[in-house]
């Protein structure tokens, strides 16, 4: 392991998981980085311990150093240290008092470069203390951690951001019945009949939690029959709108590009129940522990707590365990909600969705932009390359598609030259 070396900031080499959904160009197009020609969907930055990055020292750091590597390699890790090793070598140093204190020796958030080029699968990450029970429940039943049938891989809940770096689209949060009922007018099949009566006698969380209930049942059943029914109504409902010039409601056009890719799936049902949601780059939402929601296409940064808890409801071929998720639901309808932003200096705003992990600088870096938030920050040149200095000089140059390690001991920061940049920090 490098000594811990006073005024420095680490290089990072991190991991890029090739999940279906992913984009085979969006991150290696951002980032100047070769294609693999498999799909590029999550880029881990942080100390999380399925996937941490490896950090050195920036002076050290060797001309076959790699920015990424593919989840499914095995790298020689030698000329690195783990992160999670090198914070624990010097908490007090790498956190300050004030993190350690809040979150142990630990790294307390986990950024990603997320690239949606299909639909994630319909998800709901736990509350804090739902996932202690949870991780510890399962430990003690012997579970591997990595077994398909675990629901908890670490005792943390997983509230996050997600910050769009291109347009950016995706459900969030359930809609208020009464906007569910309007799209389930004349919408035709047995259990998008039963999901209305009970929102029309019930037009509040326990009719959405009954709805959604009624549609997760449909799982593991003989159910296609059903669900192509409801997909022609929703189609024939679209093609009556259009041909009257009339306007057609985003919910029945996510439902039925659904419904195409995952034709048994109740999750295209499940969606009519959800608020949709779109981003320009540049804006960002906020989703909390327990709200139900799916990224449907688009590149960002997301940020969130250093957790990997997925409770998932449909649009996947994985494990859904509808006990365990309907217990980490929320049923309160509500779309996501927006961080509040702060304009900072040279070119970068701030984002703060009040949660303690984690909030965000971005933008693109205009001459000299300061950065007085310490603890322990990650950066990342989106395009372009900046020159990092402290009070006692220069740290290094970054370029585009690298990303850093800055310790809280370094003290205040400033970023100058012209690069798109995003920096997670502690707030």
């Amino acid at each position: 392991m490098d000594r811990v070396v006073r005024q420095t900031m680490y290089r990072l080499s991190n991991t890029l998981h090739e999940y279906d959904w992913g984009s085979r160009e969006a991150i290696f197009s951002k980032f100047g980085w070769e294609e693999t020609g498999r799909p590029g969907a999550e880029l881990w930055l942080g100390a999380h311990p399925l996937s941490p990055s490896s950090a050195r020292s920036l002076e050290l750091v060797g001309p076959a150093w790699q920015d990424f590597h593919l989840a499914s390699e095995t790298i020689d890790d030698s000329a690195g240290v783990s992160l999670i090793s090198l914070i624990k070598s010097d908490p007090l140093f790498m956190l300050g008092e004030a993190v350690e204190e809040a979150f142990g020796p630990r790294l307390p958030y986990l950024l990603k470069i997320l690239a949606a080029n299909a639909p994630l699968s319909l998800q709901v990450h736990p509350k804090p203390h739902i996932a202690r029970a949870g991780f510890a429940r399962e430990n003690a039943s012997g579970l591997d951690i990595h077994s398909p049938e675990r629901n908890y891989k670490d005792d943390q809940h997983k509230p996050e951001m997600i910050l769009a770096l291109t347009p950016f689209e995706g459900l969030a949060g359930f809609r208020r019945p009464a906007r569910v009922l309007d799209l389930l007018d004349s919408v035709v099949g047995e259990t998008a009949g039963s999901m209305r009566a009970v929102l029309q006698s019930a037009p509040n969380a326990t009719g959405v939690r009954a709805a959604l209930e009624m549609a997760l049942a449909l799982r593991g059943t003989n159910c296609e029959a059903e669900l192509s029914e409801t997909r022609d109504s929703i189609a024939k409902i679209v093609a009556e709108r259009e041909a009257l010039g009339e306007r057609v409601s985003r919910g029945h056009y996510t439902a039925l590009d659904l419904f195409a890719r995952y034709p048994s799936d109740p999750g295209a049902l499940v969606s009519l129940l959800l608020n949709r949601f779109s981003l320009e780059p540049g804006q960002a939402v906020y989703l909390e522990s327990g709200q139900i929601h799916a990224y449907l296409h688009g590149l960002g940064v997301e940020v969130m707590a250093s957790s990997d808890n997925v409770l998932r409801a449909g649009l996947t071929p994985k494990r859904v365990d509808i006990p365990e998720l309907l217990h980490c639901t929320d049923f309160a309808p509500a779309p996501a909600s927006r961080p509040t932003l702060r304009t900072g200096t040279g070119g970068l705003t701030e984002y703060r969705p009040g949660i303690d992990e984690f909030a965000l600088l971005y933008g693109r870096v205009s001459g000299s932009a300061l950065i007085t938030h310490n603890g322990p920050r990650v950066l990342v040149a989106l395009n372009g390359l900046v020159h990092v200095t402290s009070a006692l000089g220069s740290l290094g140059v970054v370029n585009q598609g690298q990303s850093v390690f800055i310790p809280h001991g370094v003290g205040n920061i400033a970023l100058h030259g012209d690069c798109e940049a995003v920096v997670a920090f502690v707030p």
